[in-house]
């Protein structure tokens, strides 16, 4: 495997302060210089939580997306806040978007969107042993929640309403976690469920 290249220059560009950009000089191993240019992360990251209902059934939400102007079945998600760790953070989000707490949250892995050009992170969180619990959200309306089986993806992953990228790879993510743990088959460095600080 090639070593890392070296990084020559940052500059940060101004794009009216919506968003950052910043562009990388760098230099491979190869001493080939290029100029790229990334998204650096804003605010702490974001959770996405794949909530069971039961041992096979998770809870979708369907919330309104303004970039495609329609309704999308997803997971619950969303940022991080200051000071909140992901188990915190994927607790206040469960309870804000689907009515529910949970007390059992396994952290499973980082997930990127698009790593070639963006540095922003989402923590894949399974939350498990959920019970009723609201706290008021930031979302504009009261999103509908659904659960769906998870033996039932192929039916999901080919709706039109349900295309959002780390909501389709985490449900994967998560059966197959499951049915490994089932098994009894997790290697011992997996992941473990952990008790809820709220």
């Amino acid at each position: 495997m090639a070593e890392l290249p070296r990084i020559l220059a940052r500059r940060s560009l101004d794009y009216g302060g919506r968003f950052k950009v910043e562009q990388v000089d760098l230099r491979f191993s190869n001493g080939v210089e290029r100029t790229y240019e990334r998204m650096p992360t804003r605010g702490h990251g974001a959770v996405v939580v794949a909530a069971m209902k039961d041992a096979h059934t998770l809870l979708l939400i369907r919330e309104y997306a303004c970039g495609l102007h329609r309704y999308e079945l997803g997971l619950v998600k969303g940022r991080i806040d200051r000071g909140e760790t992901p188990e915190q953070a994927a607790v206040r989000e469960l309870k804000e978007e689907a009515g529910f707490g949970a007390r059992s949250i396994t952290v499973l892995r980082a997930m990127t969107v698009a790593p070639t050009y963006m540095e922003h992170q989402a923590w894949l969180v399974l939350a498990e042993d959920l019970y009723p619990a609201r706290l008021p959200g930031d979302e504009p309306e009261e999103l509908e929640v659904l659960p769906w089986r998870l033996d039932e993806l192929d039916q999901l992953i080919l709706r039109d309403d349900c295309s959002e990228g780390r909501s389709v790879a985490a449900m994967f993510i998560v059966r197959e976690f499951l049915a490994l743990r089932a098994a009894g088959r997790l290697p011992p460095d997996a992941p473990r469920a952990q008790g809820v600080v709220e």
